[in-house]
């Protein structure tokens, strides 16, 4: 019996909805988005049930659309992993690969490694951001989006894959801890100001790892809270409020005596930044050779 399912409709179904838009699925797919919508119209025809339900500003999988996705998604990428594994030791890399990352952070550990990877593959069209970063920006055809967290990252239908951990610390002035006195414990924390963060750490509790290795949430009083690292760490000099910083940004500072390190009973959880990028199923030869790549190189910088 001839099957109503479309290949190529259901190709560009499972874009609309990985994208989370028609636009978003007609950019990733070089289509102009009115053929996208007859795409998924006529596809909905064919099977004689809705797959979407549309909204001005959402859109809704039915529980047909959902039943459909789930099934064609992993054998769209295991068709696009089979042409890729055929052609990729034939065929240099070619195509466009857009990476996002920090601006404090991406630049000086990353720099370096993307302009090694643009010289090996000339047929790469490499773009990377640094005014936006997260894993939201995978939303926006971004293929790895470098994310800095502390702790475990929250969502597990992405892949993540951790690059470097960086150990913390937690530190104050001299000046701010003549005023409050030398904390021994991190639930004195509560009571004393911190610096907190806002969209990197999402200004949650502070993480700390005990001695069996587990994640404890410290809530902390904050009046200065950044968006940046940078910022959180000149706060700290001027006495602004304990913070935890990583080691390797305020070694100097430790050094010199602008900043003391505060011992406690738990250690900071380590500052990670992780690889993020969307398939479970499939991994294009694009990506993962400069992931490969960042690990090689960012292992020898740590």
């Amino acid at each position: 019996m001839k099957s109503r399912l479309d290949l190529s409709a259901v190709r560009v179904f499972v874009a609309v909805v990985d994208k989370g838009s028609f636009s978003g699925a007609a950019r990733a797919l070089s289509l102009p988005t009115s053929n996208v919508s007859r795409y998924v119209a006529q596809l909905e025809a064919k099977l004689g049930l809705r797959l979407l339900e549309r909204s001005s500003r959402h859109l809704n999988l039915t529980e047909a659309g959902k039943l459909l996705h789930q099934r064609a998604k992993p054998m769209l990428d295991a068709l696009e992993q089979t042409e890729s594994e055929l052609t990729q030791q034939h065929v240099a890399l070619r195509g466009v690969l857009k990476v996002s990352m920090p601006t404090e952070l991406g630049p000086y550990l990353f720099g370096p490694v993307l302009a090694e990877f643009a010289s090996l593959h000339p047929g790469i069209e490499l773009e990377c951001e640094t005014e936006r970063a997260g894993t939201q920006t995978l939303q926006d055809d971004v293929d790895i989006s470098i994310v800095v967290s502390r702790g475990p990252l929250e969502d597990s239908t992405l892949v993540s894959r951790p690059i470097v951990s960086l150990p913390s610390v937690v530190v104050a002035a001299p000046r701010l801890i003549e005023q409050t006195g030398l904390p021994q414990r991190t639930a004195e924390l509560k009571k004393l100001p911190c610096i907190t963060t806002l969209s990197a750490l999402k200004g949650r509790p502070w993480q700390f790892m005990d001695s069996q290795g587990a994640i404890r949430h410290v809530p902390v009083a904050s009046r200065y809270r950044v968006n940046s690292g940078r910022m959180a760490h000149i706060g700290a000099v001027h006495g602004l409020g304990f913070a935890i910083l990583a080691l390797i940004s305020c070694r100097t500072e430790l050094e010199e005596g602008h900043l003391r390190r505060i011992p406690l009973e738990w250690e900071p959880a380590p500052l990670t930044l992780w690889a993020v990028h969307r398939s479970r199923h499939y991994v294009s030869a694009r990506i993962k050779a400069l992931l490969d790549l960042i690990h090689e190189r960012i292992k020898k910088v740590s």
